[in-house]
């Protein structure tokens, strides 16, 4: 059986190691200790927690039909006069779409602001997040 370190299981669910532990002490997730006394995560006790958190509504999903929403922060807006290039560093996932330069200025979009990416279907909606 497959085995997750606290960091690298830290890193695929897109949360800090001490959060993994802190849910380990809590008894979220249950882990294995090494013969060298370190906490690993068996694989399908993370594919549980993965679920689990999916699971999660974020805070407005309840206003948006869009069900694929990535939060994050963006890290790079490249435009001309009518359309621009956002990207999103959402945990380990980069986003990008491509919305019109009005958008842009509307939603204030530039590195450093966070932002939630929207997925649905092939387009990619970028929205300013609170």
């Amino acid at each position: 059986m497959y085995r997750f370190r606290i960091g690298k299981a830290a890193q695929l669910l897109g949360v800090s190691p001490d959060t993994v532990r802190r849910w380990a002490d809590q008894g979220r997730v249950a882990t294995v200790r090494t013969e060298g006394g370190q906490r690993e995560i068996e694989g399908p006790e993370l594919a549980r927690l993965a679920l689990e958190l999916g699971d999660q509504p974020l805070d407005d999903a309840d206003s948006v039909s869009a069900r694929n929403r990535f939060p994050g922060l963006v890290t790079r807006v490249i435009r001309d006069t009518v359309m621009a290039q956002v990207e999103i560093q959402a945990g380990s996932h980069r986003v990008v779409s491509l919305i019109s330069a009005e958008a842009v200025d509307a939603l204030e979009l530039e590195p450093g602001v966070p932002a939630v990416a929207s997925i649905k279907s092939t387009n990619v909606v970028i929205e300013r997040a609170t």
